[in-house]
C-alpha cells in the first residue's frame, strides 16, 4: 500500500523534473575568470553553467563560451552578450544572441531557427551549416559584419522595422552605417571580430593603432564599441528616451529549413526616412519588445 501512495509522488515529481528541463535548457559554460554572469545560477570547475537567459560580460580580455551544443562564441574584451535559448527541446536548440555594443565572434553549426539581433538589425541563417562570424556593433550603430568562409550559410540580414533586406553571401565582410541596411560599405577592410590582445586591455589595443590618441584614451575605446560609457546621457526634452534592463526569452519559429535553390540577393523596398518620427517611434518600440 505504502508503494501505491509513494507512486504519485514519484510521477509528479519526475513531471516537475521535465518541466523544468524543458524551460531551462543547457546553452554552454564560461569561466568566471573571463567573465561577469548575470542569470547563471550554478558553478562547476570554476565555470558558470549557463541556462534559461543570461547576460555575460567580458572581463579586461575576451571570454570564451563553450556551447553545449558544439563550437565556440568568443564574447570580446568588454562586450556585454545577452543568450538566450529556446523552449523547444531538441538536440540543437535554437539560440538567440543579443549584441547592444562591442564585438564577439561565434563558431558553431547554424540553423535556420537560430538568430542573432542589434540594437538596428537582426541576422538569420539562410540555410543551415557551419557558421564562422565575425560582429561588431560601434556605439553609433556601425555594424560590422564578417560571414567568413566560403561554405558559409547565406544570412539574411533584416530591419525589423523596415522592408529593406540584405543577404549576405559566404565569405562576404560589410559595414552597415550607423546600423542601415541602405547604407552598407559593401567591401569592408576593418576587423569586426575581437582586437589582437596580446596581453594588452582593449584601450592599449586602440592607443597602439593610433598614435596620438594617449591623451584621450577611454573616449577612443568608447567610439569603437568596447568600453563602456562612463554616464548614461539625459534625453533632451522631447526625445524619446529609454533604458530597460530585462531578462531575455527565445521562442524560436517552426518554420522548416529553407528552400535551397533560393537566389541569393539584395531586396529593397521604400522605407521612412532614417530620422523621421515613425522611425524614432519604432526604434523604441523594437527596443522595449526586445526585453520584453
Amino acid at each position: 500500500m505504502g508503494s501505491m501512495h509513494a507512486l504519485p509522488r514519484m510521477l509528479a515529481m519526475v513531471c516537475a523534473l521535465t518541466g523544468s528541463m524543458r524551460s531551462q535548457q543547457l546553452i554552454g559554460y564560461v569561466a568566471t575568470k573571463d567573465a561577469d554572469v548575470v542569470g547563471a545560477k550554478d558553478t562547476m570547475d570554476g565555470r558558470a553553467v549557463l541556462m534559461g537567459s543570461v547576460h555575460v560580460t567580458a572581463k579586461d580580455h575576451t571570454a570564451p563560451v563553450t556551447l553545449a551544443r558544439g563550437g565556440t562564441v568568443h564574447v570580446c574584451q568588454t562586450s556585454v552578450l545577452q543568450m538566450s535559448e529556446s523552449r523547444e527541446m531538441m538536440v540543437a536548440a535554437p539560440l538567440l544572441f543579443s549584441l547592444d555594443r562591442g564585438a564577439i565572434e561565434i563558431q558553431t553549426v547554424a540553423t535556420p531557427t537560430d538568430a542573432i539581433i542589434t540594437p538596428d538589425l537582426r541576422l538569420t541563417a539562410h540555410n543551415g551549416g557551419s557558421l564562422d562570424l565575425r560582429l561588431r556593433v560601434a556605439g553609433n550603430g556601425d555594424t560590422c559584419v564578417e560571414n567568413r568562409g566560403m561554405g558559409a550559410p547565406i544570412l539574411t540580414v533584416t530591419d525589423p522595422f523596415g522592408d529593406a533586406t540584405y543577404e549576405l553571401m559566404a565569405g562576404q565582410h560589410v559595414l552597415f552605417e550607423h546600423g542601415s541596411i541602405r547604407e552598407v560599405v559593401d567591401h569592408e577592410t576593418s576587423p569586426c571580430g575581437c582586437p589582437d590582445e596580446k596581453g594588452t586591455s582593449v584601450a592599449d589595443a586602440l592607443l597602439a593603432s593610433k598614435p596620438g590618441a594617449a591623451q584621450h584614451p577611454f573616449p577612443e575605446a568608447v567610439s569603437e564599441g568596447l568600453a563602456p560609457q562612463a554616464d548614461v546621457p539625459q534625453a533632451p526634452i522631447g526625445e524619446v528616451h529609454a533604458q530597460v534592463t530585462e531578462t531575455l526569452r527565445y521562442n524560436a519559429p517552426s518554420s522548416g529549413p529553407a528552400e535551397a535553390d533560393r537566389a541569393p540577393a539584395v531586396i529593397s523596398a521604400p522605407t521612412p526616412p532614417a530620422r523621421d518620427l515613425v522611425h524614432v517611434v519604432g526604434r523604441f518600440l523594437r527596443r522595449m519588445v526586445r526585453h520584453l
